[in-house]
């Protein structure tokens, strides 16, 4: 059994509820067990042009699944979600779940990539990662979550849920 870390992101109408409803699909997937998710934060779009700002958590879960089979699974979320297809520009959407870390896997393969090729430079993903595993290797650049999130250079704004004015 993996330990996996899950970032789901929203932008769209109700932003908080997708994030719920995805949690709780992912939770009555077989092979997934919810172990906890962090608090929910609001930040602002990155690489890409929108007025909408996110709203973003991160998911602690146990999976049997395989990361590829797991993938598929997130997948098929985001379109029950309404999600629309994966293209090379990033657009609004209702949500978004992307692998952070399955283990302290290295996969690279044309589907997949995990550690997610750039967790470590968004602070949407990694403060909600400090909060869960701070202490944390990242098992290819072998620093601290902590440590990640002290070197970015440029982080984009992040707020707890609801203190935005």
């Amino acid at each position: 059994m993996a330990i996996v870390y899950l970032s789901l992101g929203s932008n769209l109408e109700d932003r908080v509820g997708y994030i719920q409803q995805a949690t709780s699909l992912l939770g009555g997937t077989d092979g997934v067990t919810i172990v906890r998710t962090s608090a929910f934060y609001e930040s602002e779009p990155v690489e890409m042009n929108s007025e909408n700002w996110f709203v973003n958590a991160v998911v602690e879960a146990k999976t049997t699944l395989p990361p590829q089979h797991l993938l598929e699974q997130c997948q098929r979320i985001e379109r029950q979600l309404g999600r629309k297809s994966k293209s090379g520009d990033y657009q609004d959407r209702t949500i978004d779940i992307d692998i952070l870390l399955y283990g302290k896997e290295v996969i690279d393969t044309d589907t997949l990539t995990v550690p997610h090729n750039k967790m470590h430079q968004r602070a949407f993903a990694l403060v909600p990662l400090l909060e869960l595993i701070p202490d944390t290797l990242h098992p290819k650049l072998q620093k601290t979550m902590s440590d990640l999130h002290e070197e970015l250079a440029n982080p984009e704004i992040i707020l707890l849920y609801g203190t935005r004015g």
